[in-house]
C-alpha cells in the first residue's frame, strides 16, 4: 500500500511539472501569434479538473479575439462556466456567451443564417488565413505598410484634430481584440469600425501595418 501511495504520489509531481510546462509553452506560442500551436498545448494540457477551467477560458480568448470563431469559443467558455461557475472570469464569460450565440445564427455583415457547416467553413478559412498572415515574409508586410501610407498620414492628422488615438494594426489583431485593448471590453469593435470605414472594406480582414483611428 506504501508503495502504491508513493507510486501515485510520483505520478502527481510529473503531471504537474508536465502541466507547468505545458501552459509555459502555450502561452509563450501565443504571445508569439502561433495561435494555433497555442491551441494544441492548451488543449494537451486539459485534464476536466477544476484548474482547467482557467485554460477554457484561454482558450475561448483565442478562438474569440484571434480566430474569429465563436462555435469554438462558445464550447470553451460553457466548459468554464460548468468548472467555475464563480470564478474571476464568471461574469465576462457570461456576457461573451450571450454575444456568441447571437454571432453563431447571424453573420456580422448581414442577417443571414449561419448554418453548422458554414460556420465550419469559417472556422477553416479564419485558420487559413492565419497560417497565410503568418507566413508573409518581411518584404510583403512592408508593401502592405507602403499600400496604405497614403490613408495612415490622412489617418493620423484626423485622429490628431479630434482627440481621437490612432493604433498601427498587428499580426492577428481583430477589431474584437483591438477593442478590449483599448476599451477592456469588446463590445465597442463596431465603434472602431464606423470610425473607419473608409479603409476597412472587409471588418473581418484588418491589413498588418494599417493605421486605424480610435474614437
Amino acid at each position: 500500500m506504501i508503495f502504491i501511495v508513493c507510486d501515485l504520489a510520483g505520478c502527481d509531481r510529473l503531471w504537474s511539472s508536465r502541466y507547468a510546462q505545458l501552459m509555459q509553452d502555450a502561452d509563450s506560442k501565443s504571445a508569439q501569434g502561433d495561435f494555433e500551436r497555442a491551441i494544441n498545448l492548451y488543449e494537451a494540457a486539459l485534464d476536466d479538473s477544476p484548474r482547467c477551467a482557467e485554460i477554457h477560458y484561454k482558450l475561448a480568448l483565442l478562438y474569440d479575439d484571434k480566430l474569429n470563431d465563436p462555435v469554438s469559443a462558445l464550447h470553451h467558455f460553457r466548459r468554464y462556466v460548468a468548472l467555475a461557475p464563480n470564478g474571476p472570469h464568471a461574469n465576462d464569460v457570461k456576457n461573451s456567451i450571450k454575444r456568441d450565440e447571437i454571432s453563431v445564427l447571424t453573420v456580422l455583415s448581414g442577417d443571414s443564417v449561419v448554418t453548422r457547416s458554414e460556420a465550419a467553413r469559417l472556422r477553416n478559412e479564419n485558420l487559413e488565413l492565419h497560417r497565410q498572415l503568418e507566413s508573409r515574409t518581411g518584404a510583403s508586410r512592408s508593401a502592405a505598410v507602403d499600400k496604405s501610407a497614403a490613408h495612415d498620414t490622412s489617418s493620423k492628422k484626423t485622429a490628431s484634430k479630434k482627440g481621437d488615438r490612432s493604433y498601427v494594426v498587428q499580426s492577428g489583431d481583430t477589431l474584437v481584440s483591438i477593442s478590449r485593448k483599448f476599451y477592456k471590453s469588446r463590445k465597442r469593435w463596431k465603434e472602431i469600425l464606423d470610425a473607419n470605414k473608409k479603409s476597412i472594406p472587409d471588418p473581418k480582414k484588418l491589413t498588418i501595418g494599417q493605421t486605424l483611428i480610435i474614437p
